[in-house]
């Protein structure tokens, strides 16, 4: 029997939730698609929050000339094939999952058929698009974020399939709340993991510590590939600028759990100097120092002087001013890109330069 997340996989844009920007009755896609006006798209966002979903509706209305290609695992000869079978076909559609993987022949090879309009190409990313995939691909397709999944549209969902398709089952809100928790936003997983608990049958109703013996603790959402790594870089820089210590060991621990020292100590040492700067100038040394101690001494003890610097940094003063400064000097320079002459700059500043 198939997953119940496969069973349960969107068939209409009414179907799809938490993306009305894109498919709700206003929705940009939507109305390409009941204009029959589509153009090459772009979807990026979380995974498990609809990118496939919307890709296959969008290619229900499309029925006879829809094809797909996972960048991950097909190569250039099935692409050939395919672009042999759009010559049949006028203004086929080609849904690519994984489109950053995609390799710049491949992507040339698809040019000239987009360019010609009789290829209109949805790619489907879980990266940035902007970072990760060719400009000349980019440049052709309109890019759209799908949102995150809120939790309570989330647990909306879970009740009313539990209520379609195992109704002798009961579960506490608990139960509900710790699955939407636990999915990370992911519709699919949320399912997947509903679907397990069901295993425990109707003789009781479920609970909380039922649905944690069958799901295990909720794991972290973090990869280094997807935005919400940067985000949670980002995050740490912020509490370190607001010398909130809980909240910069917070994230600090996240980040460790993907054991990149070298990616950690960039941040650090850009903190130290972007937001300590002449505030505490020996921080700079001493972050380098805490990073080259981490390096030798890998992880798991890795995580001791990187703890302890960015403790100091957010315990550290703060200033700005030199770089501050700095900024106003190109701003200036850049509306005022003259050179000065030596007896210029003596005028200018009052000074008296020895030449001798």
């Amino acid at each position: 029997m198939e997953p119940l997340a496969c069973r349960l996989r969107p068939k209409t844009f009414d179907d799809i939730i938490g993306q009305d920007h894109l498919v709700g009755a206003n929705g940009v896609i939507r109305k390409m698609c009941d204009n029959n006006k589509l153009f090459s798209l772009i979807l990026h966002g979380d995974p498990g929050i609809g990118k496939t979903s919307i890709a296959n509706v969008i290619a229900s209305y499309y029925a006879l000339n829809v094809f797909e290609f996972n960048a991950s695992v097909d190569n250039k000869a099935k692409l050939k094939d395919i672009s042999e079978a759009i010559n049949f076909y006028p203004e086929s559609v080609l849904i690519i999952d994984e489109i950053h993987r995609m390799k710049k022949d491949i992507q040339d090879f698809l040019l000239p058929y987009v360019e010609k309009g009789q290829l209109i190409i949805i790619g489907l990313t879980t990266v940035n698009p902007y970072q990760s995939i060719n400009p000349a691909i980019r440049s052709r397709c309109h890019i759209y974020k799908l949102n995150p999944i809120k939790k309570d549209d989330i647990i909306k969902l879970l009740k009313r399939v539990l209520k379609k398709e195992f109704s002798d089952i009961k579960m506490t809100d608990e139960v509900f709340d710790y699955v939407a928790t636990a999915s990370n936003g992911e519709i699919r997983t949320a399912l997947n993991m509903l679907e397990a608990i069901t295993l425990l049958g109707s003789e009781k109703e479920i609970v909380l510590d039922d649905a944690v013996m069958i799901c295990g603790r909720p794991s972290l959402k973090l990869d280094k590939g997807e935005d919400n790594y940067y985000d949670i870089l980002s995050a740490l820089q912020k509490s370190i600028r607001g010398s909130d210590v809980d909240a910069a060991l917070h994230y600090l621990a996240r980040l460790v759990t993907l054991e990149d020292i070298d990616i950690i100590a960039r941040r650090l040492m850009v903190i130290a100097y972007e937001d300590i700067g002449l505030g505490n100038p020996y921080m700079g040394s001493r972050v380098l120092a805490a990073c080259e101690v981490a390096k030798k001494l890998g992880f798991p003890e890795a995580r001791i002087p990187l703890a302890e610097v960015v403790v100091e940094l957010a315990l550290s003063p703060k200033s700005n001013t030199a770089y501050a400064a700095f900024d106003k000097a190109m701003e200036e320079y850049k509306n005022n890109p003259s050179t000065y002459s030596l007896e210029e700059v003596e005028k200018e500043l009052g000074l008296r330069w020895n030449t001798q």
